[in-house]
């Protein structure tokens, strides 16, 4: 077995605890010993402890996500619903593990973890415009993944608070957030793109011979 997919193992096992016991490296050292395998590897697999475990969860979710949405033809889809369907299928493999989810989220409000919580944000961003089809490499494709990345962190805390069948008051409320940033998408666009342009024209060094 690969180191990746024992991490993942692992990771599943613990989900099952973290509920009662916290999002913990003793969580996952007790996961390793139900799958017959030495505490001590958990230092290994994870060196840097609770960050490691956060990101190694984000980062099996993002993947999960990916190959559901891949199956899914988006032929006649606007790119609006494709974003909006993104997040819908992430929350969706989230679902089962929200109690977990809950005790990760104490973790990342908190200083130490912030960085990393806006990293996560922005990968799963990337992941679900990149399934919708933008294909922006200008400031447009920070602007596209800092607009969701919002949207996905708002969404998901309301989430955390939704008790409504198939969560759909979650989807009311992210299909709100999306017309929303759309919005001020298309109207900051104009403020953005002359500064992106002098940014370019006088910040930007210019390879030899270039005037």
């Amino acid at each position: 077995m690969d180191l990746e997919a024992l991490k993942i193992d692992i990771l599943k096992t613990a989900l099952a605890d973290i509920p009662f016991d916290g999002w913990t490296l003793n969580a996952f050292k007790a996961a390793a010993v139900k799958l017959e395998h030495d505490e001590v590897m958990i230092d290994a697999l994870f060196p840097q402890g609770i960050h490691d475990t956060l990101k190694t969860f984000s980062y099996w979710i993002d993947q999960d996500t990916s190959r559901i949405l891949n199956d899914i033809d988006t032929t006649d889809m606007r790119v609006r619903d494709r974003v909006s369907l993104g997040v819908q299928k992430r929350i969706e493999t989230l679902s089962p593990y929200k109690d977990s989810i809950r005790e990760s989220a104490k973790i990342l409000a908190t200083p130490n973890y912030l960085r990393l919580g806006a990293q996560m944000t922005w990968d799963s961003s990337d992941m679900i415009w990149n399934w919708a089809g933008d294909t922006a490499t200008d400031y447009n494709r920070y602007t596209k993944r800092g607009l969701l990345s919002g949207v996905i962190g708002s969404t998901m805390l309301y989430w955390l608070q939704d008790d409504s069948e198939n969560f759909e008051k979650t989807t009311h409320f992210l299909n709100r957030r999306i017309d929303n940033v759309l919005f001020i998408g298309k109207n900051i666009a104009p403020l953005i793109k002359p500064v992106a342009s002098l940014f370019e024209r006088f910040i930007v060094p210019k390879k030899s011979g270039e005037k």
